[in-house]
């Protein structure tokens, strides 16, 4: 099947047509053409106002429910969401009932995605069961086609446990992943320990609890000399850690959730639990330091930090309710307007597509003649505003809804199969 892709401006900064505006011809999964005004008589033409074109842009850690809780999210609900926000790849975190701790787990999740648009990048478990006792058959899970290890949000709280993954990853040239949290230090705490926590009379997650556990990590890394990944850091203290360690020399790689890139502590006034996310809305100078780190390259790329959850969930007292937001669908509009004009285009696109490539040790793609049709299209600056239609989740639990964002993902395609979304009027 041949599609024609017209006038869109291409952003792949390693392709010769790196900021050119271009038609696009894609054949039979592979990218034919790159010109102006191609002819292709038995092409479907494919006009998208005002669209910019990427590589694929791959989501690092979205949380699903397939198997055991598909009233929240099952396969087939993640990966319309997925589709729609841009994705052409992602990782799924082990978080299911049972959980995705063993070979059969990591089967299963990818005969979901036989004839998806997006493709499923199962994420095994470090601990049997994620109760963070007892190590996994990391290698049988890897030889079945984990992209990498963690325990989801579950950060994983023995240092012996730590230890061992990352001894055992090394040897078998794989890769943990860990969002930090001291629970020792976090305790019940139900949002960012701060002046807002206060006014609310609500419990604080400490900064130092993230500041901790991150420093922990780093030095088991520094000792083991494995390969680790540390998800969704959310202070500046963080931040710091990290970029030191990479400047010491450690193999550590860092994401940011895209909504901790535009809201902030006080975004909570009014005890709105869509608000109530893991790792916490943090200070705007936490904000601005993870900012601040995207430019500088201390952190790798910006993830979904996708946490479906049925509204029973939800619609509770702020302190009962849990934790954990839909965000595959406006991840990239949530980034995009948190950073206005800190990051330019392509340094941004690059969080969602070399970034994290490089954290999965997936191919380098660039878009040019030959290559592998894996595409995302997006507007850029222009503005829009997501419905609960553009959730597109099981659970509409996104605080993003009847929010203007900029930029918005428009179609992806990958090899053959194409996803459009509705286009603005």
């Amino acid at each position: 099947m041949q599609r024609l892709f017209r006038a869109v401006k291409i952003v792949s900064p390693t392709s010769a047509h790196h900021g050119q505006v271009q038609d696009i011809l894609v054949d039979q999964g592979q990218i034919k053409a790159i010109g102006s005004s191609l002819e292709a008589a038995d092409a479907e033409v494919i006009e998208l106002a005002d669209a910019h074109v990427s590589s694929g842009w791959v989501d690092l850690e979205a949380e699903g429910g397939d198997p055991g809780l598909e009233h929240r999210e099952d396969s087939q609900s993640l990966l319309l969401a997925a589709a729609a926000g841009g994705y052409t790849h992602i990782g799924v975190r082990p978080k299911a009932e049972p959980p995705i701790h063993d070979k059969s787990g990591v089967h299963y999740l990818l005969q979901q995605a036989n004839t998806s648009v997006s493709a499923l990048l199962p994420i095994g478990a470090i601990s049997r069961n994620l109760k963070g006792e007892d190590i996994t058959e990391m290698l049988d899970m890897k030889q079945a086609g984990a992209i990498a290890f963690s325990d989801g949000s579950k950060s994983v709280q023995l240092a012996g446990l730590m230890l061992r993954a990352l001894q055992y990853a090394k040897s078998l040239d794989g890769r943990v992943m860990n969002q930090p949290l001291e629970k020792s230090i976090a305790g019940s705490g139900q949002m960012h320990e701060g002046p807002m926590s206060t006014r609310l009379g609500m419990r604080g997650i400490p900064a130092l609890a993230e500041q901790m556990m991150i420093e922990r990590d780093l030095n088991l890394l520094a000792y083991t000399e494995s390969r680790l990944h540390i998800s969704h850091v959310s202070t500046a203290a963080g931040v710091e850690s990290i970029r030191q360690a990479k400047a010491n020399g450690l193999a550590v790689t860092a994401s940011v959730a895209a909504l901790n890139l535009l809201l902030t502590a006080d975004d909570l006034g009014q005890f709105d639990s869509h608000f109530k996310v893991l790792p916490p809305l943090r200070a705007e100078s936490d904000r601005q330091a993870l900012i601040a780190g995207l430019k500088d390259g201390t952190i790798d790329c910006i993830a979904s930090n996708h946490c479906p959850r049925e509204l029973e969930r939800k619609l509770l007292e702020f302190a009962y309710a849990d934790f954990g937001a839909a965000t595959l669908s406006t991840a990239f509009s949530a980034a995009r307007t948190g950073i206005e004009s800190a990051l330019t285009e392509e340094d941004l696109i690059e969080k969602f597509t070399a970034g994290p490539r490089k954290v999965f040790g997936l191919p380098a793609h660039k878009i040019e003649e030959g290559a592998n049709a894996d595409l995302t299209f997006y507007q850029y600056d222009s503005s829009w505003v997501p419905t609960s239609a553009d959730i597109r989740s099981k659970s509409a639990n996104s605080p993003l809804i009847d929010r203007k964002l900029m930029g918005r993902p428009l179609a992806v395609l990958r090899g053959d199969r194409l996803h459009l979304n509705a286009q603005p009027k």
